[in-house]
């Protein structure tokens, strides 16, 4: 396995204000790569080098104007590998584990989860149901073209009254020829507007409940494709969400990814997808402890670093106890996977507990900080806004606490009354 270009990268060292981009902990990083090769460790290191040189201007500039990444730099990810990470080498990827895809996301996180958002999307997010599930023909097409930094993929499945209860969809698909014919509106897809594709989960000739649903490719610019208002959020600036009207779309029976019945095939897809999830908040909490302790440590009140009284010590030991803590679990969910896709249990545990606790780190960072923290000046009250959205993106708490119950007892629970 060949790390070039992103381990041929010489960049010089960055020095900034740790309260600008986080640096390295020592402790933290050594205790937590007792299971990391010497390779992943490189690949690691090229990761934050190139993050923390050069896209801290950039995410601020994302969090001031809410543009997302721009194509110039999008293709300079994809130059070095960071889109391909653990794609099959013969669509121009590297054909590494989703563990190392996971240490690079998460480097890209500490930044901002705006500019680690297409590396989320392309190593564990709607790209994966393409590479597991398309036909050789539709891989060969789009595979190369998101590792190179060239196109992006989203998904649209949630609608105005499916969420959750995704099998509640309605979104219609139907065959006319060599075309397949969609109609219906999608909602809470992030990337509209923005993104070339779409997997798009439908319901196949009014087939109901699960077996009725599989996922076709959209593209923007089909016929009968448009968009809505763009949704103001409370975070994630830089990552556009729309709802998107589909109608009378046709696609070509080539797009299809999954027909009728695959409802259950395109759910295990979301163990890999929970995982970038949950490397996400990872990322952004791990950042908000490096912000805090730097912070504490130069910050001085009554003749001393506030660092030197115990209250903000023992925040920042909680802090790093639940860092570390989801560090782990995601790394157990990656590593177990192989080569093969993480377990319901394994994932949703590791997405549940990262969802929880970048909550809790971020909010403990704003409050050690204090004004500095809630200014907007520092990017801490930032992280707090992005952290909150990833236990409600992809699966919530909730839910994810259902599939870990069902995982342990060997059985799915039934919502419906």
């Amino acid at each position: 396995m060949n790390l070039s270009p992103i381990a041929g990268m010489v960049l010089p060292a960055l020095a900034v204000r740790a309260i600008a981009a986080p640096k390295e902990i020592p402790f933290g990083r050594g205790c937590n790569n007792f299971g990391l090769s010497e390779q992943q460790r490189e690949l690691q290191n090229a990761a934050r080098k190139f993050a923390r040189a050069e896209l801290p201007d950039l995410a601020r500039e994302i969090e001031r104007t809410d543009e997302p990444v721009p194509p110039d730099m999008l293709r300079q990810y994809g130059a070095l590998g960071f889109l391909g990470v653990n794609l099959p080498e013969r669509y121009g990827g590297m054909g590494l584990s989703h563990l190392d895809a996971l240490l690079v996301l998460e480097e890209f996180a500490q930044i901002s989860v705006a500019v680690a958002f297409p590396v989320f999307e392309a190593l564990t997010g709607p790209v994966r149901t393409i590479e597991h599930f398309g036909s050789d023909a539709l891989k060969a097409k789009i595979l190369p073209e998101i590792i190179r930094g060239e196109k992006i993929v989203a998904v649209a499945m949630s609608e105005p009254e499916a969420g959750t209860a995704l099998t509640d969809l309605t979104t219609s698909a139907r065959q006319d020829g060599d075309d397949i014919v969609i109609n219906g509106r999608k909602r809470w897809s992030s990337g509209a507007g923005h993104s070339e594709y779409y997997i798009t989960y439908c319901r196949f000739d009014d087939i109901p409940g699960a077996k009725g649903i599989g996922a076709v490719l959209v593209e923007k610019k089909h016929t009968g494709v448009s968009f809505g208002k763009r949704e103001e959020l409370m975070g994630f600036r830089g990552i556009p969400s729309a709802d998107i009207f589909l109608d009378d779309v046709r696609v070509p029976r080539g797009n299809m990814i999954i027909g009728a019945g695959g409802f259950g095939q395109l759910m295990s897809a979301f163990g890999l997808e929970r995982c970038g999830n949950a490397a996400m908040g990872l990322g952004v909490a791990a950042a908000a402890l490096e912000d805090a302790l730097a912070y504490t440590q130069e910050r001085e009140a009554f003749g001393k670093p506030i660092v030197d009284f115990q209250s903000v010590q023992i925040k920042l030991a909680e802090m790093a106890m639940k860092v570390d803590a989801a560090r782990l679990l995601i790394w157990r969910a990656a590593a177990n996977a192989k080569d093969g896709l993480p377990t319901a249990y394994e994932s949703s545990l590791a997405k549940c507990f990262s969802n929880e606790i970048v909550r809790e780190v971020t909010q403990m960072g704003v409050q050690v900080m204090g004004g500095y923290g809630y200014s907007k000046e520092y990017p801490m009250e930032q992280r707090l806004r992005d952290g909150f959205a990833w236990g409600i993106a992809g699966g919530t708490t909730d839910v994810q606490k259902t599939n870990i119950t069902a995982a342990m007892i060997g059985r799915r629970f039934n919502q419906r009354t």
